[in-house]
């Protein structure tokens, strides 16, 4: 074969790839712009009925309004919300699949140092959803009634109460082991797989007391079960008209938590498909239903956007990170 003929191959299968990849790069963006056309997966890291579970599903609901498509939630739980999360690494990055999670989801690094996925790099953060306190409940037939009773008969009872969380690492760990720094009380922690089998054994007197997000404690105190004592935040929640907070309550003005709910996508799912279902969010948490169901549970809506969502996930996990150490959790 000469020299001119050799030539002129090179150029033809280099034409041929040329055409090759710009028909793949327009099969994307057609892809991406017609997303989605099928029903969608959000995948949440905590069983039913949870707090992560709740506010998932107020907003798939209404997302799915939006999108014109189904959203089938699959709860994974386990494992501090880490199983959801890997299997959403795993997943095809065309959207259809994403991880609805707990601010865990950046708190785990600092606890579990063999994670099986980077919580910040094999993601692409989508939305906030929301923001929500804690809040500090006990049994109907508790015999504490404030949070001072809590810290009192600790002090004179050094490693007698217990608390639950929905897992080691959990704001609702962590909230009660700021409570054991700063009240400088000793109680144990026991973790449970979410916090509705916490809650289980809090109603069933099995455990003592428990910091909760609000959206799955709030049933329980307006049906009488569970009494609240005081919420995590700096102010007084409307939700919960006569709460104060822990920081009031027990004269412990260092003490503010709170915890808050977000979509991820994998890591190489296009910026137009992220895009898409931010937009979604943002419009179903606008909704005045939505505000509504949220504003009930004391979760309040954010949507922000990707850019800013992803900021966020960096300073959480900065912030969170020196509260673990501070603390000493560790995973079990």
């Amino acid at each position: 074969m000469n020299v001119m003929k050799q030539t002129n191959i090179s150029k033809a299968i280099s034409i041929g790839l040329l055409a090759a990849c710009s028909m793949l790069s327009v099969s994307a963006s057609a892809s991406a712009e017609k997303f989605p056309d099928r029903s969608l997966q959000m995948v949440v890291g905590y069983p039913p009925g949870g707090p992560t579970d709740i506010v998932a599903r107020i907003a798939s609901a209404e997302m799915s309004k939006v999108l014109d498509q189904s959203i089938i939630v699959d709860n994974r739980s386990g494992a501090s919300g880490m199983i959801a999360a890997e299997f959403v690494t795993n997943a095809k990055p065309d959207g259809y699949t994403y991880l609805a999670n707990a601010s865990l989801h950046v708190i785990n690094p600092s606890v579990y140092p063999s994670m099986k996925y980077d919580s910040l790099n094999d993601f692409k953060p989508i939305t906030q959803l929301v923001s929500v306190p804690l809040v500090l409940v006990v049994p109907k037939n508790s015999p504490f009634n404030g949070v001072q009773d809590i810290v009192d008969y600790a002090k004179k009872n050094p490693g007698k109460l217990n608390f639950g969380s929905a897992g080691n690492a959990s704001s609702q760990q962590l909230s009660g082991e700021l409570l054991k720094i700063l009240a400088e009380i000793d109680m144990q922690h026991i973790p449970y797989r979410g916090s509705s089998p916490a809650l289980t054994d809090l109603i069933g007197s099995q455990l003592d007391l428990m910091f909760d997000s609000m959206p799955s404690a709030m049933p329980f105190i307006k049906s009488g079960q569970l009494k609240a004592l005081a919420v995590t935040v700096q102010k007084p929640v409307d939700a919960l008209p006569g709460v104060p907070t822990v920081a009031e309550a027990a004269n412990l003005p260092e003490f503010d938590v709170s915890t808050w709910y977000g979509l991820w996508a994998p890591k190489d799912t296009p910026d137009e498909v992220v895009q898409t279902l931010w937009k979604a969010a943002s419009e179903a948490l606008k909704e005045p239903r939505v505000i509504e169901q949220y504003g009930q549970i004391g979760a309040e809506p954010v949507a922000s956007d990707p850019a800013a969502f992803k900021k966020f996930n960096e300073t959480e996990f900065e912030k969170w990170g020196k509260i673990v150490k501070l603390s000493g959790a560790k995973a079990d």
